[in-house]
């Protein structure tokens, strides 16, 4: 254990700051999930493009296996000859592609840091605007999960039909697989997936690329048996509506476009470059895919069922039965939908860090885990999302309403924010920056050509949004339009606890600190605040001998401790302990057996743990319990006693306004 102090002068506290020898034990967590990382490991655990295209596009390139389907669903209504307008449909989605496409662009390079609609909504629309992307955001990657998983489960089905009576139990199986892989970290879940991706596009380009030759040639004859399809007695005519809801169900394609925009940080320096190559990338096996299976879909002859996808439908038909070919195409389908979920894996727990940094999803969230991820975030999602799949018995009709309207809300969001971003770009003078919280604004030439591109993108989106609110309400999407603003409201109940907690816990016009008796007192501290001063005050009551302890997992937050420490420290000793693999318990325990193994006979240790009481209960789920957990770890050690200085937070203090 290596430790250097230094003083601010004769009259000054005395500072540590020590670098911890402290090594993670081996565990069943190092053989589940790997062994822990070191906080400077970050750098090296960042992706290319090609394992970046795994990580980030599977969620968009998976949409393949239902567009079309969902497409046909819907034209059925009006009859077996309204197929054929599917394929002009899948056009105009493709052109709706180009235009995200260009704008996911913009939005890669505008904001480098990641965090897509929501940082872009935050900076330019303002906080409501953003709480409502994050919570579009977080209710898509949920739903992401649960329909591609089973999407997946039902190619497995359609394959063999035995299996289709326990398709809820193999979704949760693969939701739990998932989450363990990505336990692991981003660099490893995207090299163990990056092969089943990649096996994906190969078989998925083969089984067009033969429909369309044998289609061209003559030789694509019709599906065989297929299955049977139930049409309304009353069937309905084809008109605008029609043609808009099947648009809106074919718009599923393009969800997952976002991903990457959301992921930046996951990539390799130049990381703007990598996102964005990858990005153009995926647009252009998304947009080839989805336009050649709705051609070959409509050539053959292939219904919408649950009981057998429209894929496996174009595959036994393109390879003549259901060989070794038909299977790998299916085994591919199924990989690729199962590996969709690993996009949200990877997108979620970043947004709901940066949420939860910004103070409106509970603090735990922004920790990183052992292995450099949101540990936290992985977890909270593959429950949800299980939960989710078992409410909905893993039906894709059933989970498709609830899953485009988020998407197309972020998309909207973003578009708009962007293009008020291009109009504040355009009115700044040259030379001169203008720095937000997400990004730095310059003045550009051509701003207006790209304003343009992203205001398109917003009408666009916009009007998807409103015709999957109009035709998809009674199918379940009013589950969704109620729960985003239950969410927001959520949202904004826990900032209100942080605000008023930062309030309450506020140095400002606190007074000074008076000074009692004598004990000998090991102080943890996690920041500088009232909660802090009054443990202090309590730990002198007690002796002179008094050890303010604090674990640093960073650098700049520990400095600016040391900084405030000197006005609010009563000159108490402080030492830092730089925790290498970001634990916070460990450290101190280790800190606090050091000096007891050093104990003199009749002399007590007393750990004195500053502890703010919230004014309700539920507050207290928000908040770490360091005292609870120190007074496990110890109980047993002789001669160590905890004491707990509470601090309550009764009555709710004003905010400051700054001017």
């Amino acid at each position: 254990m290596n430790e250097a102090s230094g003083r601010d002068g004769e009259d000054g506290p005395r500072r540590f700051r020590r670098t911890i020898d402290y090594q993670p034990p081996r565990s069943w967590r190092t053989w589940l999930i790997g062994r822990p990382l070191a906080t400077a490991d970050a750098p090296h655990h960042t992706v290319g493009k090609s394992v970046g295209l795994a990580v980030f596009a599977s969620d968009a390139l998976s949409s393949t296996a239902y567009a079309t389907q969902e497409i046909l669903l819907v034209l059925s209504t009006a009859g077996v000859a309204a197929f054929a307008l599917a394929f002009p449909i899948s056009g105009a989605i493709v052109l709706l592609l180009v235009v995200l496409t260009i704008s996911y662009q913009q939005t890669i390079h505008a904001y480098p840091g990641g965090g897509g609609a929501y940082i872009v909504a935050r900076d330019n629309l303002g906080e409501s605007a953003a709480q409502v992307a994050g919570a579009a955001l977080l209710t898509d990657y949920i739903l992401t999960v649960a329909v591609s998983i089973a999407a997946g489960v039902a190619q497995i089905a359609s394959a063999f039909p035995a299996l289709f009576s326990h398709r809820v139990l193999l979704s949760v199986m693969f939701v739990l697989l998932v989450m363990m892989v990505n336990l692991r970290g981003v660099r490893e879940s995207g090299i163990i997936f990056a092969i089943p991706t990649y096996f994906f596009v190969a078989s998925m380009y083969v089984t067009v690329c033969l429909g369309l030759y044998r289609a061209f040639t003559g030789s694509l004859g019709l599906v065989t048996d297929p299955p049977a399809i139930q049409l309304s007695p009353a069937l309905m005519p084809v008109g605008a509506f029609l043609i808009l809801h099947a648009f809106s169900n074919g718009t599923t394609a393009v969800t997952g476009v976002e991903a990457i925009s959301n992921g930046i940080p996951a990539f390799r320096e130049p990381r703007s470059r990598n996102a964005a190559i990858t990005l153009l990338w995926m647009a252009g096996i998304l947009g080839s895919l989805f336009l050649a299976i709705s051609f070959l879909a409509i050539r053959i002859g292939a219904v919408p069922s649950e009981r057998e996808t429209v894929i496996s439908q174009l595959a036994r038909t393109v390879f003549d039965g259901r060989g070794p070919l038909y299977l790998g195409t299916l085994a591919g389908m199924t990989a690729i939908l199962v590996l969709a979920a690993n996009t949200s894996f990877a997108d979620f727990p970043r947004l709901s860090a940066i949420q939860a940094a910004d103070g409106f999803l509970p603090k735990p969230l922004t920790y990183r885990g052992s292995r450099l991820v949101y540990s936290r975030g992985i977890l909270l999602l593959g429950g949800v999302a299980s939960l989710l799949i078992v409410a909905f018995r893993a039906s894709v009709s059933a989970l498709i309403p609830l899953y485009c309207i988020g998407v197309f809300l972020s998309f909207t969001l973003s578009q708009a924010g962007m293009t008020r971003r291009w109009w504040k770009i355009g009115h700044l003078p040259p030379g001169v920056e203008v720095k937000e919280r997400g990004s730095t604004l310059r003045y550009e030439r051509h701003w207006w050509i790209k304003m343009a591109v992203n205001g398109l993108g917003t009408v666009c989106t916009a009007t998807v949004t409103l015709v999957f609110v109009i035709t998809k309400f009674h199918e379940g999407a009013w589950i969704v339009v109620v729960l985003i603003p239950v969410l927001v409201a959520l949202f904004y109940a826990i900032h209100r606890h942080y605000r008023d907690l930062a309030a309450a816990l506020s140095l400002e016009d606190h007074g000074a600190p008076t000074r009692v008796l004598r004990h000998r007192v090991i102080l943890p501290i996690s920041g500088v605040h009232r909660g802090t001063v009054a443990a202090v005050r309590y730990a002198r009551s007690l002796s002179d001998d008094v050890t303010a302890v604090h674990v640093s997992i960073d650098s700049a937050d520990a400095q600016e401790l040391q900084r405030r420490w000197q006005s609010w420290g009563e000159g108490v000793r402080l030492v830092v302990l730089d925790s290498t693999y970001r634990t916070l318990i460990e450290p101190l325990l280790g800190y606090i057996e050091e000096i007891a193994a050093s104990r003199q006979p009749n002399e007590t240790i007393t750990i004195v743990v500053p502890q703010f009481v919230p004014r309700h209960r539920w507050h207290n789920l928000l908040h770490a319990q360091t005292a609870l957990v120190l007074r496990l770890a110890l109980m047993f050690r002789p001669g160590v006693v905890i004491t707990n200085v509470p601090y309550h937070l009764r009555a709710r203090v004003p905010v400051r306004a700054e001017g």
